[in-house]
């Protein structure tokens, strides 16, 4: 939504600036088809000279994300703690073979039924099912299971940063683009040089346009919704690192509420659920 308001903002501002003090609109309308296929044009041709095709599709889903905002909200940290709790609780009382059966299928776990968003993100799903195969081989060491528990978050971080990063590498490229497209109109300008003043005062008029389009692009369009995208990931990271901080916590010997305890208060004071929400929906399991 945030996006949606502050694209708005932006091409009201702008050219609403641009009429009050004068501006005419009908010269930006007049070269906006051509400057826009040269500049768009270019700039899509680079990105897909610079990206796989896999990296293209996430670069769309993450514009869908960062129109979206964040997957996860105070609700969901409080479920994946109850989730883990559940099952930290469960190997506690009745050991590894217990567990085994839910991380084993967990989509015919009544454990996990209980939570399907969770269940249906696959690297959080798989962080939980991993951290407890790793117990149930007796891979318990409490510094060698976090140490391997903050590799897979890195790599899980570089792999959602990525999206972002190709959006921002497209946006530092989109002046230089304008100023090609705008040269170009020079160009076109110049072999019209016995033209009446004012007939090549509209065709430099128009070949500014690519340099505005490029400059306008890149840091009011798509470098604002790569950085809120990369905001984005970042916050939902969090998820992963509670995963982390539970399982690292129950390895280490703590009962299930203190490891829920200490994953809770890791995380930022935006999403983090109060003690006593985290309290209550540990009472609720059975």
């Amino acid at each position: 939504m945030t996006v949606i308001i502050g694209t708005i903002l932006v091409i009201g501002l702008v050219f609403g600036g641009y009429m009050l003090s004068g501006g005419k609109m009908d010269i930006l309308l007049h070269a906006l088809p051509f400057e826009g296929m040269m500049v768009g044009g270019a700039a899509i041709g680079a990105f897909v000279i610079s990206n796989s095709v896999p990296m293209m599709f996430e670069c769309w889903h993450g514009v869908i994300r960062a129109l979206r905002g964040p997957r996860w909200s105070k609700a969901d940290y409080a479920d994946v703690l109850k989730l883990l709790y559940e099952l930290t609780r469960l190997y506690r009382n009745r050991g590894i073979l217990a567990v085994e059966p839910h991380i084993e299928r967990p989509e015919t776990s009544d454990i996990f039924a209980r939570y399907p968003r969770i269940l249906a993100f696959r690297p959080a799903k798989d962080l939980i099912i991993d951290s407890f195969r790793m117990i149930s081989m007796q891979f318990d060491d409490p510094y060698q299971v976090e140490d391997v528990l903050n590799r897979r978050i890195e790599i899980y971080e570089a792999e959602v940063a990525a999206p972002a990063s190709a959006l921002l590498s497209g946006s530092d490229g989109l002046p230089a683009i304008g100023i090609v497209a705008a040269v170009l109109g020079v160009i076109k300008t110049m072999a019209s040089v016995d033209e009446p003043p004012e007939i090549l005062g509209a065709m430099i008029a128009g070949a500014l346009v690519g340099t505005f389009l490029g400059v306008f692009m890149a840091y009011c369009m798509v470098q604002p919704v790569a950085s809120r995208l990369n905001q984005i990931e970042e916050q939902d990271a969090h998820l992963m690192k509670a995963i982390r901080d539970m399982i690292a916590s129950t390895v280490k010997g703590n009962p299930p509420n203190i490891c829920a305890e200490v994953a809770r208060g890791n995380l930022p004071s935006l999403i983090q659920p109060s003690f006593e929400e985290v309290e209550q929906a540990q009472r609720s399991v059975v």
